[in-house]
């Protein structure tokens, strides 16, 4: 009997440990839009402006994906990060990004093949103008 009573206390014990917690961490963007100035020669600046973001990388993330949509629209395969400042005011988040567009490969390490990112802003839900 006490084997059984041992049992079923084991089996309650588990049912306990397998309840679902919700998720109270689901990312939910809302991209605001974006405005782009031509600064000189190869060089733009980026304004984008959202809400919900978990940090600043999702701000970077979505400066990136109009650097390379505004670069294939121009005729360019290639955008190169100059700087972006993120700044985040009552929730609103604000990126101010300056990027170097190109047809050849850019010298440096923040280089964005444009078409590559484009379908990868698409896949990643964000948008792209």
């Amino acid at each position: 009997m006490r084997r059984v009573a041992a049992g079923v206390a084991v089996l309650a014990l588990t049912a306990c440990q397998t309840a679902e917690v919700p998720r109270v961490d689901v990312f939910r963007p809302d991209y605001q839009g974006a405005e782009t100035r031509l600064l000189e020669g190869d060089l733009v600046n980026f304004i984008v402006t959202m809400r919900g973001a978990r940090d600043g990388q999702d701000v970077l993330d979505y400066a990136q994906c109009v650097a390379a949509q505004y670069a294939l629209i121009r005729g360019f395969g290639f955008a190169r990060q100059v700087r972006t400042q993120v700044d985040n005011e009552g929730g609103l988040w604000r990126g101010d990004a300056v990027y170097t567009v190109s047809s050849a490969i850019p010298r440096g390490l923040r280089t964005i093949d444009a078409e590559v990112a484009v379908e990868d802003c698409g896949a990643r839900g964000i948008p792209t103008v």
